[in-house]
């Protein structure tokens, strides 16, 4: 018999891990009198009691009046996961969220989605998602995340939990419910582009990419819980790494709050990673490492770990055990404290509750997609469509609409999404945009999952009777998301192939990209005068996209991730390291290295000049502060937004860097001539790295400060800031 339940007590002994940032908490008076409260609590309850608190939705307790913590998903709208709720909002997929660089919008979302939540008798949802992409979008989750920036992820994470739970005062009272900050640590760092696929990777690389954005959910946004991956680490299981679970999460950062599971994975431990033999074992390593919450959707039994016909003989029978019983019941307890579910009655839940503000929420969903859009290409200006130049406009592709599923959820949407109360499509958007004035041709051409050309004819047709084409092509839920994972990264079936024949017919092609993961659109980029990347739009898509075209809206979305050339260029992404480039090694042999479309790229339908950035001083002490400005201007005819990127890099340095890492962005409207001065600050945050022995430092020397419209260097002006 191996003795497997030491496994995870051990994991610490992989690195040495440094916690030069954990800091003891100031217990408020609140926080004393609800652990008081548990405590109590907690002594009058039997070990059943005690296991049947361990499980996602714990069905009321009568008999100590222990409430019940409803859960649900909320990455871009409410999904009550096992019941399509109709009426819900359902805002821009996160991908598309984070292309507005705006995290006022997304905390802004957050709150909403926490009211209808709250309508719905949800506490507890399992969002955000704060994996940093890791470049390989042959990886279907992709959509889920905030993009392949720790510092950008960080942002947008922090805004979307404080949105939803809260702050100051208003944290977890009834207009908020509990965030799940997911998936603790490094999941999409994976060998070959699958989910779930075992991650291995330096200390070095987990802090500098992964961890940022759990730090600052937990240190700036006080989560309140956090989900471990699916996969290994370096060998040993999320769901039973002490190291990562205790010494980093909790002792590290200073994580209070409680773990939940991802689906089956403390039983997973058997039965996907074949460590404890039994589930009770895997049940053990579980609590021991820290998890304190078995998420096992559907509640079937035989999946079930946390379960007292798993645990509670071997727990009576070995009472060194009952303390992590004790421990995952209290940080249970505890929430549902802070949550003020003790002191409320359930409600009933009725259509007017459910529907207040929905309209706001819809509305606001629309300002979200139009503010995601990106435009990747406007030769000659086709962009936008003067609605009195044009009689008649061809509406062609897969994605161009989809009517309301019979069951489930529209495919557009992406990922976890709820069941809206409608979808806008590209087709009505258009429709309702021109009305009677200009005559709409439309033809699916193909299906997203199709090798059939036999819609190809009514296609071309639709196109040659109509003075301009706007031609909706990408992924969907059945080609994308999680699970969605891919060995290529072209447009699946014939799209590619419509694309080429509605080209061949001479008329002006717009292609609007509907889709989950940044595609190899080579022809697309080469052969088409005007891109849009919409990503999934939400509920609103249609009205958005049509608000863009005929120029109501200024596209102004910045991609948040490089587009590969090809599958073979995978992980693509501006977070290099330096390399051979200038003895030609660093290079592939007869393909150009660089994106297609790289980090921080989006066009306007007007211009912007960057002046020269300025420095407050341009020198400081290893531990002072300055700032950095620099003068934008629309040179352009309309008004529109820019997002204003800085990069920072330390020139010399006692370890390797990247080339440069994104360490602020502000997104600003100018007016035709207007010019804004954008600000920014250097200090610690922004200039320390991680030295030889894992510690954040600032060394002395020449950095250089970065900033313009993207992360190429030829759309960035620099300026050299010395530290002494």
């Amino acid at each position: 018999m191996k003795k497997l339940l030491v496994v995870g007590l051990v994991v610490a002994s992989l690195f040495s891990c440094k916690s030069e940032n954990k800091t003891d908490k100031i217990i408020s008076k609140k926080d004393s009198e609800i652990a008081s409260k548990v405590n109590d609590l907690i002594s009058q309850m039997t070990l059943d009691e005690k296991i049947a608190e361990l499980t996602q939705d714990a069905p009321a307790n009568e008999r100590l009046g222990i409430p019940l913590m409803k859960y649900g998903e909320a990455l871009h709208g409410l999904w009550l996961v096992l019941d399509y709720y109709g009426n819900t909002t359902v805002y821009p997929q996160a991908v598309a969220c984070a292309s507005t660089w705006e995290p006022e919008l997304i905390k802004k979302m957050a709150s909403q989605t926490a009211l209808e939540a709250r309508a719905l008798g949800v506490t507890h949802c399992y969002s955000p998602n704060l994996d940093v992409y890791a470049g390989d979008a042959r990886y279907g989750r992709v959509e889920e995340s905030y993009g392949e920036d720790p510092y950008l992820v960080s942002r947008m994470g922090v805004a979307f939990i404080e949105g939803l739970q809260g702050t100051g005062d208003e944290q977890f009272d009834e207009n908020h419910v509990i965030a799940t900050a997911k998936h603790f640590v490094g999941y999409p760092e994976n060998r070959r582009g699958i989910n779930g696929g075992f991650s291995d990777m330096s200390e070095r690389r987990l802090r500098e990419v992964y961890l940022p954005s759990f730090e600052a959910a937990v240190k700036e946004a006080q989560v309140g819980s956090v989900m471990p991956g699916h996969q290994d680490f370096n060998g040993v299981p999320c769901h039973m790494n002490t190291w990562l679970l205790k010494d980093i999460l909790r002792d590290e950062l200073g994580f209070d709050g409680f773990i939940v599971s991802d689906n089956n994975d403390v039983g997973r431990l058997e039965t996907m990673h074949f460590i404890p033999e039994t589930r009770t074992k895997a049940a053990i390593l579980g609590l021991k490492a820290g998890v304190d919450m078995d998420l096992v959707i559907g509640k079937h039994v035989k999946l079930a770990t946390y379960h007292s016909n798993i645990l509670k003989d071997t727990v009576t029978q070995d009472a060194s055990l009952m303390p992590y019983i004790d421990k995952a019941t209290s940080r249970i307890l505890t929430a549902k404290y802070k949550l003020g579910l003790f002191d409320t009655e359930p409600k009933e839940i009725d259509e007017a509750t459910v529907n207040a503000g929905r309209e706001e929420h819809r509305e606001f969903a629309l300002e979200v997609a139009e503010k995601s859009i990106i435009m990747l290409k406007n030769d000659n200006s086709l962009l936008p469509i003067n609605l009195s130049k044009i009689k008649s406009l061809a509406v062609i592709g897969p994605n161009a609409h989809e009517e309301k599923p019979k069951k489930g959820t529209y495919k557009l949407l992406g990922g976890y999404s709820g069941l809206p109360p409608y979808y806008v499509s590209v087709l009505d958007g258009l429709k309702k945009k021109v009305g009677d004035n200009v005559k709409i041709n439309y033809a699916k051409g193909c299906d997203i999952d199709s090798f059939s050309k036999e819609g190809f004819p009514a296609a071309i047709s639709a196109a040659k009777k109509s003075d301009a084409v706007v031609l909706v092509v990408g992924s969907s839920h059945i080609t994308c998301g999680e699970g969605g994972d891919r060995s290529d990264l072209d447009l699946y079936g014939v799209q590619n192939e419509l694309v080429k024949a509605i080209h061949k017919t001479g008329k002006p092609v717009i292609v609007v990209l509907i889709n989950g993961r940044p595609l190899s659109i080579n022809y697309i980029a080469e052969n088409i005068p005007s891109v849009l990347e919409t990503w999934y739009g939400g509920m609103r898509t249609g009205d958005a996209v049509a608000n863009v075209i005929f120029g109501d809206v200024n596209p102004a979305g910045k991609l948040t991730m490089s587009f590969p050339r090809s599958v073979g260029q995978v992980p693509v992404t501006y977070l290099e390291r330096p390399d051979f480039i200038g003895s030609g090694k660093g290079k592939y042999r007869f393909n150009d290295k660089s994106p297609l479309f790289p980090f921080g790229y989006g066009l306007s339908y007007t211009t912007f000049k960057y002046g020269e950035p300025k420095l407050a001083n341009a020198s400081i002490s290893k531990d002072g502060s300055t700032t950095v400005s620099v003068e934008v201007t629309n040179t352009g005819e309309r008004a529109g937004d820019e997002i204003v990127q800085m990069y920072v890099r330390d020139d010399y340095a006692s370890v390797g860097r990247y080339l440069k890492l994104l360490k602020g962005f502000k997104r600003i409207t100018l007016q035709p001539g207007e010019t804004k001065t954008v600000t920014f600050k250097l200090g610690f945050d922004e200039l320390n790295i991680l030295n030889v022995e894992m510690n954040k430092v600032v060394e002395p020397g020449s950095f250089t400060i970065s900033i313009g419209k993207s992360s190429k260097d030829t759309d960035l002006q620099k300026v050299s800031l010395s530290v002494k």
